[in-house]
């Protein structure tokens, strides 16, 4: 009798576990989604019905808001903008930040993790929109204030993050490696580029996910300096100036509907990297 009774409070136990881990993972993604299926069904209406938000799915599909975003936002340039921009941050930044990690983590000098802490503690430190103006003052006096190179540099001066990640990517590459190369006579520069790095590409692509995607949804920088420039706008700036259209009346929907295209290359490119996510998501479990 009591060994019935305790199979079935075990039973019980498992599936009311079961029942609160998935009551808890559909409400994290429906919390996660329901902003991205808002969106996607708020640019197929109308934008009375928008506005209104009597029906949650749309009377009459507007397919057709797609296209109007598309030219009234001039995505082909904008979109080239955004992607130019994002490529040579993501391609600098993983380049700086890896060899100063390298640098840092397989080098040994005086006052190392006072260095390493004083750079961890700026971090933590938000200064916002005040650094602006200096910024712009010395695109300015390097006469890159009208180019989309002054907003690039500026971005990969911004990734201190990515940095002390691959130092902590570095510090599970063991060091008898090193020493291995060294016997076979490398010196300090082609171990990086011949042994560390190769080992480094899922840290690289996971980090590269993060920075492409910080930079092309960057907004503040680029609409500083394209102001005079319109030309050299972002995808991000361009959407901004769906929200009015003719008459300066409010076409939110067009918004809505350039949102969802400039989802799609952080989409791809998620896609081109997801293995080498899984791979170090992996990783860092079993570990």
């Amino acid at each position: 009798m009591d060994t019935n009774l305790n199979h079935n409070g075990i039973r019980a136990s498992y599936w009311l576990g079961h029942i609160v881990k998935w009551a808890f993972l559909i409400s994290i993604a429906f919390v996660t989604l329901y902003p991205l299926i808002m969106a996607v069904l708020g640019s197929l209406k109308t934008n009375a019905e928008l506005t209104t938000g009597a029906t949650f799915l749309p009377t009459v599909w507007q397919f057709s808001n797609y296209a109007t975003a598309w030219k009234q936002a001039n995505f082909a340039l904008f979109t080239w903008n955004s992607f130019f921009i994002s490529t040579m941050v993501t391609i600098a930044t993983l380049l700086i930040a890896s060899m100063a990690a390298y640098a840092i983590d397989r080098t040994k000098f005086p006052g190392k993790k006072l260095y390493v802490a004083l750079q961890a503690s700026t971090m933590f430190i938000s200064i916002g929109a005040v650094v602006l103006r200096p910024q712009f003052d010395l695109m300015v006096m390097l006469g890159l204030n009208k180019s989309l190179w002054g907003v690039i540099i500026i971005l990969i001066s911004s990734h201190a993050t990515v940095y002390f990640m691959l130092i902590g990517f570095f510090k599970a590459i063991p060091r008898d490696l090193d020493e291995a190369a060294y016997i076979d006579g490398c010196n300090f520069y082609s171990v990086f580029w011949k042994i560390i790095l190769p080992l480094l590409r899922p840290a690289l692509a996971v980090t590269a996910l993060f920075t492409f995607r910080g930079a092309w949804n960057e907004y503040i920088l680029p609409l500083v300096f394209t102001m005079t420039s319109p030309k050299l706008q972002t995808l991000t700036v361009g959407l901004a100036n769906l929200r009015y259209g003719i008459g300066a009346a409010a076409e939110t929907q067009l918004m809505m509907a350039g949102a969802c295209l400039s989802f799609l290359p952080i989409l791809v490119v998620y896609m081109i990297a997801n293995k080498s996510f899984m791979q170090v998501t992996a990783g860092a479990v079993k570990g």
